[in-house]
């Protein structure tokens, strides 16, 4: 992963609805959820939910598979590791994060 990598992911997550989206397929774990599912789940449009998920599949951070006549959105946990780790290991590296980790440990 790079620097033009990890600002696409982070991009795509930079919107409050993609990251309503987001965080709903994270949730649904490994499982998924139908687009319909996301649309119930979120009180939107077809439309608004679709044009969110094309961004988040574009930027790899959502995979679709088609099952039947549905579409099965996954959240992509690889792609949001390996973007945790670049932040953490390139952004962070030699920085002491005190409030971070008083945070973590409360």
């Amino acid at each position: 992963m790079d620097f033009v990598a990890t600002s696409l992911k982070l991009a795509s997550l930079g919107h409050e609805q993609r990251l309503r989206i987001f965080h709903q397929l994270v949730r649904a774990g490994r499982g998924g959820m139908t687009i319909g599912q996301i649309r119930d789940a979120l009180d939107r449009p077809m439309s608004t939910v679709a044009f969110h998920l094309r961004e988040l599949v574009e930027a790899g951070m959502v995979t679709q598979e088609k099952e039947g006549r549905s579409v099965c959105c996954r959240a992509s946990f690889e792609a949001l590791n390996e973007m945790l780790e670049f932040i953490s290991n390139e952004c962070c590296r030699g920085v002491s994060l005190p409030a971070f980790s008083r945070r973590r440990s409360a």
